[in-house]
């Protein structure tokens, strides 16, 4: 007789639901300042430990603590606190605009401020990143991207770069080293890899950033690209961004219950981390340990970004159907914005009349911003691109069928 029990089927739960606090000790929180930093050029294997621990560096208190401290200036600092208030006023003045249907949709990157603005501080100019859709911070980081353009392409309007050929925030930069932008999940791992290789091969020296979510770990793209970076030994930085969702489904869905993404890094041969996504200086800090690396001929790195997604997946989307509606308000790790204001004001280098002072200043370049790109059209008053656009940057030559077809259109 067959003495086993039946076979069960292991469907991940949500640790939380609405009307149930959400219990966030599946985390694994290390202390700040208690996870080591290894050399450089450490080997995969002896990453293992740093793919299950945190690396973080500012505490409770909002002192940095531990090896992974960055060597970073107060001005430095300053610059990342008013990138991360930049991109949150920028978000919330976006998301207004898009109930006010003056643009078809938008994506906040509420409460992941902190991995792309300390990233872009920590990589080169000329270095690309291949972005998902959550990453507006690395152009809003910069003085040279105007907030104007990025309106007019969220409106699609006349001066849309895009010329109205991308979905809102999908924005795409080569100067910027800021690669479109796709819609369709995990595909900018292998552009980042291939890119990267490209770079290897021509004896250059910049180097590729990935970019995925949490959810998207779960597409082959992914593990097509770890597979190639880990051969190759390419010179890139896979970002695993685990803001715990995916839309609605939770992280653990995409393999996040009892392990890491962090962890399928160092099982493909690749050195791995796993970093407070909210604590800007350890963003910071993994990021340049990683870009050296990649620089340095030891090939890709690996990091799991913990944080939390703390608005709507999507102007489509109600998060209060599938979670708590106060989980980011508990969530362990904070708001990176007032952890490192904190920090800041503990080095006598900001302070709350300053913050405020600052707070007022973005709201109204923002609103500036908004005001100049509004002229150009919205999606209310219909001054969008030419429909003469669509036949454009198509062909060097323009095939006579076309030609015909555009005369068709009459324009």
């Amino acid at each position: 007789m067959n003495q086993h029990q039946p076979l069960r089927l292991h469907v991940p739960e949500p640790s939380g639901r609405p009307g149930c606090a959400t219990d966030f000790s599946y985390l694994h929180v290390s202390e700040a300042g208690a996870v080591r930093r290894p050399p450089v050029d450490t080997p995969h294997f002896d990453t293992q430990d740093l793919a299950y621990s945190l690396v973080r560096v500012l505490d409770p208190e909002g002192n940095a603590a531990g090896p992974w401290a960055p060597d970073i200036s107060t001005a430095q600092l300053r610059k990342g606190l008013h990138a991360m208030m930049k991109t949150r006023i920028f978000d919330a003045r976006m998301l207004v605009c898009q109930r006010q249907r003056k643009t078809s949709f938008y994506m906040q990157a509420l409460g992941e401020e902190a991995i792309a603005c300390a990233h872009a501080a920590a990589i080169d100019p000329g270095d690309m990143c291949f972005p998902t859709y959550r990453q507006q911070g690395l152009l809003l980081s910069r003085d040279d991207i105007s907030m104007v353009e990025l309106i007019c392409q969220l409106m699609s309007n006349e001066r849309d770069p895009m010329k109205g050929r991308q979905l809102p925030v999908m924005y795409s930069y080569k100067r910027a080293g800021f690669f479109s932008i796709s819609g369709n999940l995990a595909t900018q791992f292998i552009q980042a890899v291939g890119w990267a290789m490209a770079s290897a091969i021509k004896g250059d020296t910049r180097i590729a950033s990935a970019w995925i979510g949490d959810g998207a770990t779960a597409e082959s793209d992914f593990h097509t690209a770890l597979t190639f970076a880990h051969v190759y030994r390419a010179p890139v930085i896979l970002n695993v961004v685990n803001n715990q969702w995916a839309i609605s489904t939770f992280q653990a869905i995409a393999g996040g219950e009892s392990t890491t993404f962090a962890a399928r890094g160092v099982g493909c041969g690749i050195a791995s981390l796993r970093v407070d996504g909210n604590d800007y200086l350890a963003v910071y800090a993994a990021s340049k340990w990683a870009a050296e690396r990649a620089r340095s001929n030891l090939g890709p790195t690996l990091i799991e970004w913990v944080t939390y997604r703390a608005g709507a997946h999507s102007t489509s989307d109600d998060p209060s159907k599938y979670r708590p509606a106060d989980d980011w308000e508990r969530f362990p790790l904070g708001d990176p914005i007032e952890r490192l204001k904190k920090h800041l004001v503990n080095l006598g280098a900001w302070s709350e009349q300053e913050h405020e002072q600052v707070r007022l200043e973005l709201e109204a370049e923002v609103n500036a911003a908004q005001k100049e790109a509004e002229s150009h059209g919205t999606l209310l008053d219909g001054h969008i691109p030419s429909p003469a656009t669509m036949f454009e940057d198509v062909y060097a030559d323009m095939p006579w069928h076309l030609r015909e077809q555009r005369q068709q259109l009459g324009v």
